[in-house]
């Protein structure tokens, strides 16, 4: 959205709308019972002495209704940047907390986590990584296909973006990983990964280059051919070149779900992340640990393809500019 110049009322400043919140956040948490929880333990000092369960409830929730509007308070006199980054760091505390509560073994994730990151994000990353280049191609083929005047392309695109954006991704793995040694070819377990990753994401992808394709004025390329380009020609240096604004974001999010979806490669025996999490957690019956680890790492990689993803979004508005 663009920003809206108006001068008005902050909310944080408007008595009644604070003082709903607090009342809402204090029956909420009243009626949830947290005098008898985790949070009351860390309130240890303020209801040390009540022995009344309903007077611990009402100690707590009113306890964290003042925190939570007080920290609304002063956020709301926060600029937008300084904003966004304490919640940030407020929500990344909680979590934390949370996941304090369950008890975890810090020494057995310090010793799992390097083969972690050196064998599971290695093989995430790679097997991602190609995957995600291979379905650029068949995306940019179909969606070429979908959008020709042969009858025998448009069929073959069509069906290839039916069946593949319609059968369950995991469907897919075990229908190349065991069906093509049918066929008499034996094929590795990190090929038939790659293999199926792409298939599907290429189908889902060769719609956003479809579209973004299409955006474009027909004019530009009956320009281009009248000055005397190719057809290639003019599909890579007038069409892709403007398209790429809007098929970029979209992209960048397949990328980013892809990269979640290996996970699904692990069932084929695939050394990823995912693989990794189980494997090494179930020796010690240490499984929350390791898909812990495994959550923040993926958490990790996902906010590092984000940050790349925004890049290059900023540099194809310039161009556009």
């Amino acid at each position: 959205m663009y920003k809206d110049h108006i001068v008005k009322t902050r909310a944080t400043d408007n008595v009644a709308f604070m003082g709903t919140i607090a009342v809402v956040i204090f029956v909420v948490a009243l009626f949830s019972g947290v005098g008898e929880g985790s949070l009351a333990r860390l309130m240890g000092p303020i209801v040390l002495d009540l022995q009344a369960p309903l007077l611990r409830n009402i100690a707590v929730a009113a306890t964290l209704s003042t925190t939570l509007v007080l920290n609304l308070f002063i956020l709301g006199r926060f600029p937008l940047r300084a904003q966004i980054i304490t919640v940030w760091c407020e929500l990344l505390v909680l979590f934390l907390l949370f996941f304090d509560t369950f008890n975890l073994s810090y020494s057995f994730i310090a010793s799992k986590v390097g083969y972690m990151i050196t064998q599971g994000v290695f093989t995430t990353v790679y097997v991602s990584t190609l995957s995600i280049a291979i379905a650029f191609v068949l995306a940019l083929l179909g969606a070429t296909a979908r959008l020709s005047t042969n009858g025998f392309a448009i069929a073959i695109a069509s069906f290839y973006t039916s069946f593949f954006r319609g059968v369950p991704l995991l469907i897919q793995i075990y229908l190349i990983y065991l069906g093509i040694p049918q066929l008499g070819y034996v094929v590795g377990a990190v090929p038939a990964g790659v293999l199926a990753l792409s298939l599907c994401y290429g189908a889902y992808m060769t719609e956003i280059f479809r579209a973004g394709i299409s955006s474009i004025p027909r004019g530009q390329w009956e320009a281009s051919r009248a000055i005397g380009l190719t057809p290639w020609q003019t599909m890579s240096r007038v069409i892709l070149p403007q398209s790429m604004r809007l098929i970029i974001p979209p992209t960048g999010n397949q990328f980013i779900s892809m990269l979640k979806d290996s996970s699904l490669v692990s069932v084929i025996g695939v050394w990823e992340l995912m693989f990794l999490a189980r494997t090494q957690g179930r020796a010690e019956f240490r499984h929350l640990e390791m898909l812990i680890t495994a959550a923040v790492l993926y958490w990790l990689l996902s906010i590092v393809l984000e940050t790349v993803q925004a890049r290059l979004e900023k540099r194809f508005d310039r161009a556009h500019r």
